[in-house]
């Protein structure tokens, strides 16, 4: 059983880094459209190959083993009746939604369709850093009083977030 929760966590954590650097990569993406043709050309060709290589060759494989490896755990553990591993669950389905989403974002940046700009990538990215944070404090805290201080955990983390991403705005604006 302990291998499957290593494989289970490498993959969690190679699904979590994929998810992290596409939207980077997407914000480049978008921030090329700013530079001279042959810049845009030149950058936009070489970025949308490395969003190919990490979207279908680390994070879509990465998502599908986390879910069968987490699945097997659920079910060889008997932990799927549990509050705490429900809770996950329906985090695991909402980042699963995001990776949809990312999905449709990378379609769209490719076919020259995409209105996102690069701050609101920018605060799109943070969203998988509150999936993230939920889902191991749901996972570790596991009881009721715990994880109310991590959901209230999580609305700090939320603020700080958002206060970091404002100020970056700023800084980055002068």
């Amino acid at each position: 059983m302990l291998y499957w929760k290593a494989l289970h966590i490498i993959f969690v954590v190679t699904w979590f880094a994929g998810l992290f650097y596409i939207i980077r990569l997407f914000i480049y993406d978008v921030e090329a459209n700013e530079k001279s043709q042959v810049e845009k050309d030149i950058l936009q060709t070489q970025l949308r190959l490395m969003e190919r290589r990490l979207w279908y060759g680390i994070t879509w494989p990465s998502a599908i083993l986390t879910i069968i490896t987490g699945s097997y755990l659920a079910i060889a553990m008997q932990y799927y009746t549990s509050f705490w591993m429900i809770l996950k669950f329906g985090f695991v389905i909402l980042l699963f939604l995001y990776h949809l989403i990312c999905q449709r974002i990378i379609n769209q940046l490719h076919e020259g369709t995409s209105k996102w700009t690069s701050m609101q990538l920018r605060l799109w990215n943070e969203l998988a850093t509150l999936f993230l944070v939920s889902i191991v404090f749901i996972v570790v805290l596991k009881d009721t009083l715990g994880l109310l201080y991590g959901m209230v955990g999580l609305v700090i983390v939320t603020v700080a977030l958002l206060l970091a991403i404002n100020l970056y705005k700023k800084l980055r604006s002068k």
